[in-house]
């Protein structure tokens, strides 16, 4: 079994939760209240933000140059993507809107693993991202009810060919990476990719009740 099997095994019940939460079961039906999804959207857009220049930054980070070139690439790709796909809903992102907790949350942790720890370790605490988006693409296009749904881009993009790529190269650099780490070492990228993978989930459940600071 591969680590990065070891891993998606291992954060099955997050990921049962994850698939089972308001958010995601309207956005499948498209009964999702839009001020949700925008919200979401807005959210998602100052994360990319700081993902994006922190993949490439983690990628020069590799040792084998074929996988810094294979990750810059479908980071681009991802970006791109992604980019549009917010267009689509939003035509002007705001530039003034204040990152959530949960967002802030999430990149401060991934700006961590960049700044100090190990490039395995810091690799698999961006996994989930590629991971998580494309399962729950998945899931949805699969059980969702055909019909008219006012998200159907977002379903279809993170279902879609394209992204599941992505994942497919991401999924095999942090194979072969993973091969030549130690137990511990391997032990320690566990735990990142389960963190983020608990943030991932606090993100949807963020934008679904509209979080806010207290003060």
């Amino acid at each position: 079994m591969t680590w990065t099997d070891q891993a998606w095994n291992s954060i099955q019940p997050i990921f049962k939760k994850t698939i089972s939460h308001p958010f995601i079961q309207e956005l499948m039906n498209g009964n999702l209240p839009l001020e949700k999804f925008n919200f979401y959207i807005q959210q998602d857009s100052i994360y990319l933000s700081s993902y994006g220049k922190l993949l490439t930054r983690l990628a020069s980070k590799f040792k084998d140059p074929e996988h810094s070139r294979a990750f810059i690439h479908i980071a681009g790709e991802n970006m791109d993507q992604e980019k549009e796909l917010h267009k689509s809903f939003i035509k002007e992102i705001e530039l003034d809107i204040e990152p959530s907790p949960a967002c802030e949350l999430y990149t401060s942790y991934l700006l961590k693993h960049l700044a100090v720890s190990p490039v395995e370790v810091a690799l698999a605490a961006v996994m989930p991202c590629f991971v998580i988006y494309q399962k729950v693409g998945s899931y949805i296009y699969k059980h969702q009810v055909k019909g008219t749904n006012p998200y159907q881009a977002w379903i279809d993009t993170y279902a879609g060919s394209e992204h599941v790529e992505s994942v497919i190269t991401a999924t095999r650099i942090c194979d072969e990476i993973a091969k030549s780490c130690t137990i511990e070492q391997q032990e320690a990228m566990l735990n990142a990719y389960k963190t983020s993978s608990r943030i991932e989930h606090m993100f949807w459940d963020s934008a679904y009740h509209l979080e806010k600071w207290i003060v």
